[in-house]
């Protein structure tokens, strides 16, 4: 290497062709070149950086990364070293020879050596000297680039070589040259870290870029005119790079099924034009004309990759727009021409570009922004319709401007979002109306000017009312604490709904789906009831001044949508029964869901009719969370003398309903198939039911089932007057063995009306199935007999009534005669003698009733086990009664000798 005055740092004003031998290249890179650095930079005096020939470059880096020094001049020792041993090894290697020994060593300290660098940048002060530092530091990046030594990720080195040039405050006529060559010097670096790279060149590229942007849309006039001066002059770089090439799906808006990698993909193409374009109308001319030539360079690179493939497009539309490139100079870019540049791009841009952009216009469109808000409304209009968004492209959108209204005054940008957010609600309504009321649940201020900007148009009013309907309706019982829950967007879209009713569109949909909409704010009610305080809390954390709580509000809403549709008489008939404040009560709402319900059946009969045939249907689902609520109101509603044209359809919901997990519901069920048996026109109707309400008598476990099987006995009752002929016979041996066991039922009703049931169901059998009626009735008269002791004394009454009742279906006349004066004891002795032969049977039935609950009958069951144990002369059933009265006496019963002596 030539030896240099101790006064001129080897930096990058020397001639590539003076530091190292041109590397030899395919032939393809010849085509182009990294523009070399000015000539010559003025003298500084100062200390002497020199190298010294006779120092090993590797040496004193080593040096330098173990000790550190801060000295100026050793800093330069070790940049000029990295720089001449990559220089000598891009010369006398090359690129694809990676067997050097002092490569080697080089790898293995690359990540201290870009540490290094990054300290050496950051540290120094922005002045003459230092911009001197950077320069050797950019071009020993350069360098270290060339020889493969920059494997790590350079973001933190590019961040910091970015901060420190941009931010240089302006310079005085005697300090720009230096500070020119500085920037020429990092632009050089950029172009060869993006040329090195290889097949990796435009994924670098898109590194470098996202670390330019942000300072492309700085607040600081002088880093902004930089950074986009930067970009400009890489984009112009691309546009002649033979091995810059990207896949064609990320400048084709339809793109066919293939497969392409990471770094062939430009994600970032809509955030630059976005940006670029509103930078053509800063007020910053320099900057202006440094972004239009950005663009003009960018649409220059996409029309040479669009030229890769040219069976994907209309080739004379190609070549249309290749010639008007030629024509036009980049000043067609600016400030007024910037909508025909930017409609240029649209053709070319993805949906995840487009949303891109969006959010950028709209981010422009405040009071403060530095660029033209008409242009922003401008590109947002031209770019919300049409666009395949996915629904998360809808919600940022969406999101964007509820973040961003408040501080948005122009009228026009205004008008251009309301077009928008209409825009956005014909192709994608669900996720428009999800985003919204995800963003406020509690429908603020912002919120009401959006909704009603959406709703202006019918269409999309009705498209919001269906979309909030179904959100009403899905309230799953699974997913809890986040801001998208269903439940939470539930209770939003009631709230919605109060403040947007009085909108006369929002109000003339309203009444068009009115049942849909009346079923839904009523079950919305009872749904609020269950909110956990949790739920709540999510709810209310946005607006923890709001007036109305999550049930007032549905409430309000309830109220407004029955006086829209002129039924001010049955609201104030409900308020006057209390039905408002009930509904508001968790103990009382669905009392209060009855008042408003018995008040609906009022109403015109098309109305009214509409509404139930709804009913139905919900009813009919597999699972509803408001079908308890959907149940009263289809009850009460049974009442009505004008629905006899719709009751068949109502048959068909009650199976499900009996059916049901919910506790209540089947005695509902039960309620309203006790109506429908008063109606003459579906009383025999009802008999299809007959073998659901049977199962009911079956599950006695909770008082809830046991108040469905206290109904379900009278509903029989009834049903049972109704079966002809042979039917009855069959249906009554069917339900005693079920109804005997219900004797012994905990619930007292459900004890006196099975005994009750039993009795007048005996004598209803006839023909050949009274022998097995008989026997039936038969093994009932001990259960029977022991219920005479029954601590109620309706059961003791019912079962002595039974009693006679089966003497006479016997014919046996003693019976009858004892069971009329209640003796009991000579009871037992009559069914003793006539069943010796049963005596092993008769005590495994009264073991049964050594654990009733009942003293009185555990009492009657020792005493008729001991007078089995008396009478009988067979051994092996003593021993058998002694076996289980000796277990009755270990279980804590009380023993033999207290509750047994022989009359």
């Amino acid at each position: 290497m030539a030896e240099r005055s101790p006064n001129t740092p080897s930096l990058a004003w020397v001639e590539p062709s003076k530091t190292r031998a041109p590397r030899s290249s395919p032939e393809p890179e010849d085509s182009w070149k990294v523009q070399p650095l000015p000539a010559a930079l003025p003298t500084v005096s100062g200390p002497t950086w020199a190298v010294p020939r006779k120092e090993d470059p590797l040496n004193t880096i080593q040096a330098f990364l173990k000790n550190r020094p801060k000295q100026e001049d050793q800093k330069m020792k070790f940049l000029d070293s990295i720089i001449t041993i990559c220089s000598t090894l891009s010369q006398n290697i090359g690129m694809c020879t990676l067997e050097s020994t002092e490569w080697a060593k080089l790898y293995f300290c690359q990540e201290e050596m870009v540490e290094m660098i990054v300290e050496l940048v950051r540290e120094d002060p922005p002045d003459q000297l230092s911009m001197l530092v950077w320069q050797q530091a950019m071009l020993a990046i350069s360098c270290m680039s060339e020889v493969r030594l920059l494997q790590e990720d350079k973001s933190s080195l590019l961040q910091v070589c970015f901060g420190s040039i941009f931010h240089l405050p302006p310079q005085k006529a005697t300090e720009e040259s230096i500070c020119t060559q500085t920037l020429a010097m990092m632009d050089n670096m950029l172009k060869v870290l993006v040329s090195s790279a290889g097949n990796l060149g435009f994924q670098e590229l898109q590194n470098i870029l996202e670390l330019l942007l942000p300072f492309a849309i700085s607040q600081t006039t002088e880093a902004q005119e930089r950074a986009v001066a930067q970009i400009a002059s890489l984009f112009e770089f691309i546009s002649t790079h033979p091995l810059i090439q990207i896949c064609h799906c990320s400048i084709q808006r339809k793109t066919l099924p293939h497969q392409c990698s990471e770094a062939q993909q430009f994600p970032m193409l809509g955030r630059l034009v976005g940006h670029l374009t509103l930078c053509c109308t800063c007020k910053n001319q320099r900057t202006c004309e440094k972004a239009a030539q950005a663009l003009f360079h960018l649409h220059k690179f996409i029309l040479v990759q669009k030229r890769r493939w040219p069976q994907l497009d209309n080739s004379e539309e190609q070549q249309h727009l290749e010639h008007w490139q030629e024509r036009h100079s980049h000043q067609l870019w600016l400030n007024t021409y910037a909508r025909e540049s930017f409609k240029l791009f649209t053709k070319y841009l993805q949906p995840s570009s487009r949303a891109n952009i969006i959010l950028i216009a709209i981010k422009n469109m405040r009071s403060q922004s530095d660029h033209s808000i008409s242009l922003a409304a401008y590109m947002v209009e031209t770019l919300v319709s049409g666009s395949a968004f996915y629904s998360e492209q809808v919600q940022n959108i969406v999101g964007a401007i509820y973040r961003d209204l408040p501080s948005i005054t122009e009228e026009l940008a205004s008008e251009s979002l309301n077009k928008a957010l209409q825009s956005l609600m014909d192709e994608h309504p669900r996720e428009v109306v999800a985003s919204l009321l995800q963003c406020s649940p509690t429908c603020t201020c912002v919120a009401v000017v959006m909704w009603k900007a959406i709703v202006s148009e019918p269409q999309s009013a009705k498209k919001v009312l269906q979309d909030l309907l179904n959100r009403l309706r899905n309230k799953s019982w699974h997913k809890m604490t986040t801001s998208d829950d269903p439940r939470i967007l539930s209770l939003a879209a009631a709230r919605m709904i109060s403040k947007i009713f009085p909108e006369p569109t929002f109000q003339a949909e309203a009444r068009e789906i009115f049942p849909q909409l009346f079923l839904a704010l009523l079950c919305q009610v009872s749904f609020t009831e269950e909110l956990t305080q949790e739920e709540v809390q999510i709810f209310w954390v946005q607006d923890p001044e709001a007036q109305l709580s999550p049930i007032r509000s549905a409430v309000q809403v309830l109220r407004m949508l029955l006086c829209s549709m002129g039924l001010e008489s049955q609201v104030l008939a409900i308020e006057v029964q209390g039905g408002w404040d009930a509904l508001l009560s968790p103990q009382g709402h669905l009392m209060g869901v009855g008042i408003v319900a018995r008040e609906m059946v009022n109403v015109e009969k098309t109305l009214l009719s509409k509404i139930f045939c709804h009913l139905v249907e919900l009813l009919s689902v597999q699972y509803s969370g408001w079908e308890m609520v959907a149940m009263v109101v289809f009850v009460e509603m049974l009442d009505c003398s004008d629905l006899t044209g719709d009751l068949d359809c109502a048959l068909t919901i009650f199976p499900r309903c009996l059916q049901s997990k919910c506790l209540d519901m089947p005695s509902l069920a039960l309620r309203g198939i006790f109506k429908l048996l008063a109606k003459p026109s579906m009383a025999k109707k009802t008999l299809v039911l007959l073998p659901h309400i049977a199962e009911l008598l079956q599950d006695t476990d909770n008082d809830a089932a046991s108040n469905a099987s206290a109904m379900a006995l009278c509903v029989l009752s009834n049903m049972l007057r109704m079966l002809e002929g042979a039917a009855t016979s069959l249906t009554v041996l069917q339900l005693a063995p079920t109804l005997r066991l219900l004797f012994d039922n905990e619930s007292v009703i459900v004890r006196e009306l099975s005994i009750q049931f039993f009795q007048n169901t005996m004598e209803l059998v006839v023909g050949a199935e009274k022998k097995m009626m008989r026997q039936e009735v038969w093994d009932s008269l001990l259960p029977l007999l022991f219920h005479l002791y029954d601590q109620d004394r309706n059961v003791a009454q019912a079962a002595q009534e039974a009693l006679c009742r089966a003497g006479r279906f016997l014919k046996w006349e003693e019976l009858q005669k004892l069971a009329k004066t209640v003796q009991a004891w000579r009871i037992s002795e009559l069914l003793l003698s006539k069943e010796e032969h049963n005596y092993r049977n008769y005590v495994r039935m009264s073991q049964l009733y050594l654990k009733s609950p009942q003293e009185p009958l555990r009492q009657e069951a020792v005493r008729f086990i001991g007078l089995i144990k008396w009478q009988t002369g067979d051994r092996k059933v003593q021993e058998y009664i002694t076996e289980v009265l000796e277990g009755a006496i270990k279980e804590g019963r009380k023993s033999p000798s207290q509750c047994w002596s022989p009359r």
